[in-house]
C-alpha cells in the first residue's frame, strides 16, 4: 500500500510540473521504489521460508529424539504420533493459542524425554515396581525438564515435560500441583498418553480395549484428570480417531464408533512418508529388546538351580530371541555315548520326547561331535524314515552344542516349517543364549551331582542314611493317606569282620557291594534299599502281610548263603545275613522307634542262631549279648562321615 501512494504521489508531481525531464527522473526514481520493494519481499519471503523450514526441523529433530527414546522403552512408533493428534486436536477444542499448540505437539514428542535416565530393566521389568525403583522412575519428569531447559524453545514445551504426571487431586509428581495450578497442556498430554498408552502391551501387561481405557479414564476423572477435558476427549475421540486413520497410523483397537471413510490413495501417501521412520524405528526398538531380552536371560538362568527348571528357562528364553516350532533340547551322556532329548517345547513335542542322538548323527549330531553351530542344513538330516511317515517334517532348522570348559553337555535344536533359513542375526543370539544357559545347565548338573552324593553311599552306590530319612517321611505320609502300612528291614551282615581281618579291608569293600547287589535283586522295584551303617543294611517295603515277611526273608537269607567272593587261588569269602522287620504303625511310628524294633527283631535272630552252632565253635563274646539289651543304636546322622570312606566300618 505504501509503494502505491509513493508511485501516485511522484506521477502526480510529474504531470503537474509538465515537465519531460522531471517525468524522466521520477519514472526512474519509481522504478528504483520497484525494485527495492520487490528484493525486500523476496528477502522477506525467503526468512519466512527459512523460518518455516527451521521450524520444521526443529519438530523432526524433536521427533527422532522421541522416537528413539519411544523405542527404548519398548512403546510403537505409532504411540507419540497418536499422542500428538489427540493433543493437538484438544487444544483446538480449547482455542488455545498457536504457541499452545506447537507446545502440545512437540510435547506430546518430548514428554518421556526423561527416560533416558531411567535404566531399561525397571522401564521394562515385567511386574509392579519396589519403592526404590518407582522413585527412580518419577525423576524421567524433572530430568526431562532439566534436557530441555538449554532448548530454547519458541513455545511452552518444559512445563508439559515436568508436570504431565500431576493429579487433578494434587497426589502426583514431582511438586504436588494440584487442579488449575497444573499447566493446561500438561493437564491434556496426561490425558491423551493414558488413553493411548494402555492399550499398547508391554513387557509387564497387556494392552487394553478401546472401552476399556474409556472406562479407566473416566474412573480417574476429577482425581488423577480435569474433569472437564475428560468429558471433551470423550466427546470429540471419533473425530481424533477419523484423522489419525487419514495419516495412515496404527490404531491398536478398531474404534467401535462410526469412522469417517478414508480414501486409500490418503492412507498410501502416509504410509509411505512414514516407512522410513518405521525401518529405523523398528532397529532402535530391535537392539534394546535385545539388550533387554538378554538382561532377563542372564538374570533368570541364575534363579534356579534345578536341571528341569533350567531346561524351561532355556526353551522360554529362546522363543524370545527367535521364532520356532520345535524346539528340542538334548543332554549328552558321557557314559552311554549318546544324548537323550530331556525338554521338547512346540509341535511334535511328544513324539520327539526322549529321541536319542549320538555325536555324528544328523545335524544335531554334527553339531556336537565338532562342538560348533550348524545352519543351513536339510532339517531332514534328523529324522529318519518312520519319523517322516508321522509327518514329522520342517523346512529349516539350526543346532548348537551346549559346552562348558571343553566339556560337551548337549545341544538345541530349533525347527521351523515356516523360516526358509535362521538369519546370521538368529544365529547370533541364539549362540548367546545358548552360552548362558551353558554356564547355567553346568552350574545345575554339578549341583545335581552334589545333591547325589549328598544322599548316595560311595561304596556302595545306594541311598545312605540320610536318604533313607526322607524316604521314611514319603512313606509315612502315604499310609497315614491311605491307610495303609509298610515294614522297616534291618539286614546285618554276620561274619563281615572274619573278612575284613582275613582278606583285607578291599576285599571287605567288593563284598559290600556284592551283598547290596544281590539283597536289591530280591525285592521289588518300588522297594527302597539303603545302606544304613557298616555292614547294616535297611530297607523300607510296602504292604508284606503274614507270611510274605518270612518268604522274604528265607529269600534273601538263601541268595547270600549261595553266594562267595572268589579271592585267590582256592580261597573264597562267605558272609550270613541276619534280618529283622518292624511294621509302621504297631511297632512305632517315627524312623528310630521302627529302627530299634527292627534291630531287636534282627539280634534276636543273630542270638538264637549263635546258640545252634556245635559246641567248641567260638563265639565272640560281643554276639552273645541278650536280644532285650540289643545295643546302642547309631545316630544315623553320625554315621554320615563313615559313608565317604571307601573301606566299610568293623563291629
Amino acid at each position: 500500500m505504501q509503494f502505491t501512494n509513493i508511485i501516485a504521489a511522484v506521477i502526480y508531481c510529474a504531470v503537474s510540473k509538465n515537465d519531460a525531464t522531471y517525468v524522466l527522473l521520477c519514472a526512474g526514481l519509481a522504478a528504483a521504489i520497484y525494485l527495492i520493494y520487490r528484493t525486500s519481499c523476496e528477502r522477506l519471503e525467503v526468512k519466512t521460508r527459512e523460518a518455516e523450514a527451521l521450524a520444521r526441523l526443529h519438530l523432526a529433530t524433536a521427533e527422532a529424539l522421541a522416537t528413539a527414546i519411544d523405542a527404548k522403552d519398548q512403546t510403537t512408533h505409532g504411540h507419540v504420533r497418536r499422542v500428538q493428534i489427540y493433543a493437538a486436536g484438544l487444544g483446538k477444542v480449547l482455542r488455545l493459542s498457536e504457541a499452545e499448540i506447537a507446545a502440545l505437539k512437540a510435547g506430546a514428542l518430548l514428554h518421556d524425554v526423561g527416560n533416558l535416565a531411567v535404566p531399561p530393566h525397571i522401564l521394562n521389568k515385567p511386574g509392579r515396581l519396589s519403592s526404590a525403583e518407582f522413585e527412580r522412575m518419577k525423576i524421567h519428569t524433572t530430568v526431562g525438564a532439566l534436557l530441555l531447559a538449554r532448548v530454547d524453545f519458541p513455545y511452552p514445551v518444559i512445563p508439559i515435560v515436568r508436570h504431565h504426571h500431576e493429579q487433578w487431586n494434587g497426589l502426583g509428581y514431582p511438586d504436588g500441583l494440584k487442579g488449575e495450578q497444573i499447566p493446561i497442556t500438561a493437564r491434556i498430554i496426561a490425558v491423551v498418553d493414558c488413553f493411548d498408552s494402555v492399550r499398547e502391551d508391554r513387557p509387564f501387561r497387556r494392552g487394553m480395549t478401546r472401552d476399556e481405557a474409556i472406562a479407566l479414564l473416566l474412573r480417574g476423572s476429577g482425581t488423577h484428570f480435569d474433569p472437564k477435558l475428560i468429558e471433551l476427549f470423550m466427546k470429540h475421540l471419533p473425530d481424533f480417531e477419523a484423522e489419525i486413520a487419514a495419516r495412515g497410523l496404527p490404531q491398536q483397537q478398531p474404534a467401535t464408533n462410526v469412522l469417517e471413510p478414508v480414501k486409500l490413495a490418503e492412507v498410501d501417501m502416509a504410509q509411505t512418508r512414514e516407512r522410513g521412520c518405521y525401518m529405523a524405528y523398528d532397529q532402535i526398538k530391535n537392539a534394546h529388546r535385545e539388550v533387554y531380552a538378554l538382561y532377563e536371560i542372564a538374570r533368570t538362568f541364575g534363579s534356579s538351580l534345578d536341571i528341569d527348571d533350567t531346561l524351561t528357562i532355556l526353551v522360554d528364553k529362546v522363543g524370545h530371541v527367535v521364532s520356532f516350532d520345535t524346539c528340542v533340547v538334548y543332554l549328552y551322556d558321557e557314559q552311554r555315548g549318546y544324548a537323550t532329548a530331556a525338554h521338547v517345547a512346540g509341535k511334535n513335542a511328544t513324539l520327539l520326547k526322549s529321541k536319542c542322538v549320538a555325536p555324528g548323527e544328523g545335524v544335531t549330531g554334527f553339531a556336537m561331535a565338532n562342538r560348533s553351530t550348524v545352519n543351513q542344513l536339510q532339517p531332514s538330516l534328523d529324522f529318519g524314515q518312520k519319523d517322516s511317515e508321522r509327518g514329522i517334517k520342517y523346512r529349516s532348522m539350526a543346532s548348537l552344542p551346549l559346552v562348558k570348559d571343553e566339556l560337551l553337555l548337549g545341544a538345541v535344536s530349533v525347527y521351523s516349517s515356516e523360516l526358509d533359513q535362521y538369519t546370521d542375526d538368529h544365529m547370533r543370539l541364539l549362540e548367546t543364549v545358548t552360552k548362558l544357559a551353558s554356564d547355567a545347565l553346568a552350574n545345575s548338573m554339578h549341583h545335581a551331582e552334589a545333591e547325589s552324593n549328598a544322599l548316595t553311599d560311595v561304596l556302595t552306590g545306594l541311598p545312605n542314611a540320610r536318604y533313607l530319612a526322607l524316604r521314611f517321611e514319603e512313606e509315612a505320609s502315604r499310609a497315614r493317606r491311605t491307610g495303609r502300612s509298610f515294614q522297616v528291614v534291618m539286614l546285618d551282615l554276620d561274619d563281615f569282620k572274619i573278612v575284613n581281618d582275613t582278606f583285607g579291608h578291599k576285599v571287605g569293600d567288593k563284598m559290600l557291594r556284592e551283598m547290596a547287589r544281590i539283597i536289591q535283586a530280591q525285592l521289588r522295584e518300588y522297594d527302597f534299599l539303603a545302606r544304613y551303617a557298616g555292614d547294616e543294611f535297611v530297607a523300607v517295603v510296602q504292604e508284606l502281610v503274614g507270611s510274605q515277611v518270612e518268604e522274604l526273608r528265607t529269600r534273601i537269607e538263601n541268595a547270600v548263603s549261595q553266594f562267595s567272593l572268589h579271592v585267590r587261588a582256592d580261597r573264597r569269602a562267605r558272609v550270613g545275613i541276619s534280618i529283622g522287620t518292624a511294621t509302621y504303625g504297631s511297632d512305632g511310628e517315627t524312623l528310630d522307634q521302627l529302627l530299634i524294633a527292627a534291630d531287636q527283631a534282627m539280634y534276636q535272630v543273630k542270638f538264637a542262631r549263635k546258640l545252634e552252632q556245635p559246641t567248641g565253635t567260638p563265639v565272640p563274646s560281643e554276639k552273645l549279648l541278650p536280644p532285650q539289651a540289643g545295643r546302642p543304636l547309631e545316630d544315623p546322622g553320625s554315621d554320615l562321615d563313615k559313608q565317604d570312606l571307601a573301606s566299610a566300618s568293623v563291629n
